[in-house]
């Protein structure tokens, strides 16, 4: 970390600082959420989870080596520091910001309602070429994800790339507020988080909170091919680089080749350039994420080698689009998440494999009063691009499945039951569905 002592830190947030007065000069080595991962000079956050409750663990962080703790309650008998703050979350966030702002490097904030981690991988991996880059790691990027990924910047940090997930209004303008990002990214404005956000309008308005804390002078690269996005001529007095599959994009691409297992060949351009490259991934989707890469790449400065090098570097992470191969079958294991328009993107990558395609399919949360119908047109979407068979498990999912003409389970065990009988020799399986449907036990029966 850089220097950031105990001092700043409880200035920071307004916190009460009890102990060693000498030690205040003292810079803290790293901040830790986990107790297990608590090193010599360590500063902890004790957090009230629905589980845990790490106000438990402050003594254990002592003898660990931590250095201070940041907790709502006074610990008995504190062996060290400790600053007290009225809501350890609110303090982790302004905490972050104050060490934000030891950085004066490329901070690029990543959204969208799909596409952000492959994006912000694709990010780092473009940017890796040229600067040593601090990405969000897992699934970091909420209101305690981000501050932990900015507090987590080594040092020598010379670019990051940080993942902003929401939910609701006001969440973006918070992660931004800790990010100030230089260069903000939007990828697509879908339905998503419809019960709290409406309809795409909302979708829009929460996503483009990001503007709001941008650095001054920040740059804005947004999807061109989306209706909501392309339509934003001017953000904070400066006219956005769009990107896009469509040639009236800024950054657009040509000769697009999906090879399945391959990757995707295509001609990656802007300006008078045509960089062919061929990006280590499945879906056509991954084209319009290297062109996102190589439009911040060129506005930092880097070479057309680099940037075709940072593409062709490009590893996909988790279960996101992870084709695994038994020797019977192939599955693409993207059950990390869903929304239908992630759902129909995976669908169109599906369909590229040959071979019987089959779609296991399952609930997508938080879409509010339209649920249903939102359900059903996935299905339908399916079965109108030629996907073979629909597999569907989720109360939810019923409608999927009657909109593809697909099979119902009712749980996803009973699903996994059923597939024995139904998974034939040959097949390329996507499985994909919301988080909280833990479809990965799926992909663990299908290996």
């Amino acid at each position: 970390m850089k220097n950031f002592t105990l001092a700043e830190i409880a200035a920071a947030c307004g916190g009460k600082y009890v102990g060693d007065e000498s030690l205040k000069s003292a810079p803290v080595t790293s901040v830790e959420r986990d107790s297990r991962e608590i090193k010599d000079g360590s500063l902890f956050l004790a957090i009230k989870g629905e589980r845990v409750d790490g106000h438990n663990f402050i003594e254990k962080c002592y003898d660990s080596g931590a250095i201070c703790a940041v907790c709502e309650k006074a610990p008995q008998n504190a062996k060290k520091p400790y600053i007290l703050v009225d809501s350890t979350l609110a303090a982790v966030k302004k905490i972050a910001k104050a060490y934000r702002e030891k950085f004066d490097i490329p901070v690029v904030g990543v959204s969208g309602s799909v596409g952000k981690t492959s994006t912000k991988e694709m990010l780092c991996a473009v940017l890796s070429q040229k600067f040593k880059t601090h990405k969000t790691t897992g699934n970091l990027n909420n209101e305690l994800g981000v501050p932990l990924t900015i507090l987590s910047m080594p040092e020598d940090a010379q670019a990051a790339v940080i993942e902003m997930g929401i939910s609701d209004f006001g969440e973006m303008t918070r992660l931004s507020e800790v990010a100030q990002p230089t260069i903000c990214v939007l990828t697509i404005i879908g339905c998503c988080h419809l019960e709290n956000l409406g309809d795409r309008d909302g979708v829009l308005r929460a996503k483009t909170e990001m503007f709001i804390n941008a650095r001054q002078n920040a740059d804005y690269v947004l999807n061109g091919d989306d209706d909501k996005l392309s339509a934003l001529t001017e953000v904070n007095g400066k006219k956005p680089v769009f990107f896009g599959l469509e040639k009236k994009n800024d950054y657009y691409a040509e000769d697009i080749m999906n090879n399945g297992e391959g990757g995707v060949s295509c001609k990656l351009c802007f300006e008078d350039k045509k960089l062919d490259v061929t990006i280590p991934a499945i879906g056509n989707y991954m084209v319009t994420n290297a062109l996102a890469a190589v439009a911040v790449g060129r506005l930092l400065g880097l070479s057309d080698d680099e940037l075709k090098n940072g593409v062709e570097a490009y590893k996909t992470v988790g279960s996101r689009a992870n084709v695994i191969n038994t020797g019977r079958i192939r599955i693409i294991d993207d059950c990390y998440n869903a929304n239908p328009t992630s759902v129909k993107a995976s669908l169109e990558t599906l369909r590229n494999f040959k071979g019987r395609t089959v779609a296991v399919l399952g609930d997508m949360k938080e879409l509010g009063k339209d649920e249903l119908r939102l359900h059903f047109d996935t299905g339908a979407y399916a079965k109108e691009i030629g996907i073979d068979l629909v597999i569907a498990a989720g109360p939810l999912a019923k409608s999927l499945a009657d909109g593809a003409d697909g099979k119902w389970y009712e749980t996803k065990e009973e699903l996994i039951k059923a597939l024995p009988g139904i998974i034939k020799e040959g097949d390329t399986v996507l499985v994909k569905a919301s988080h909280s449907m833990q479809f990965e036990k799926i992909v663990e029966a299908l290996k």
